[in-house]
Parts: structure tokens; C-alpha cells; sequence
């Protein structure tokens, strides 16, 4: 499996937290779910916290991927 590498999260004044992805946004998370990855982002590897709540955000391409024509019957 491939280390995750890419990411970024950025605190808002509202408390939300942004999860990029190479500079896409990935996900926001809100109230006690920012709280949560807040405090598990301090205690692990970054990177790895960041993907796991992306939902592994594999490759970066799942969003453009699922319109593609080749998975119009998915």
C-alpha cells in the first residue's frame, strides 16, 4: 500500500476543518467531528489521519471517475 502524501487541513474561523488534497478540497468536517480529527491528527502521522477521513481518498480521482462514460451503468 502506498504511504499517503498530499494533504493538508486548514482550521477556519468557524471551527471547520478543510482536508485538501493537492490542493483540491477533499472534505469538510464539522463540530464534534473536527474536534475528533483535531485531537487524532495531533497523536498520529498527519498524512495517514487525513486520508483515513477522506475516506482513503485513493488516487484523487474517485469524484471525476464516477462520471466518466465507461461508468455510466455503476
Amino acid at each position: 500500500m502506498a504511504v499517503p502524501e498530499g494533504f493538508d487541513h486548514t482550521v477556519r474561523a468557524d471551527g471547520s476543518v478543510l482536508i485538501e488534497h493537492r490542493g483540491r478540497a477533499a472534505t469538510t468536517l464539522r463540530g464534534d467531528r473536527a474536534a475528533a480529527f483535531l485531537a487524532e491528527v495531533e497523536l498520529g502521522d498527519p498524512q495517514e489521519v487525513m486520508a483515513r477521513w477522506t475516506g482513503n481518498y485513493r488516487r484523487g480521482n474517485e469524484r471525476t471517475a464516477k462520471n466518466h462514460p465507461r461508468n455510466a451503468h455503476r
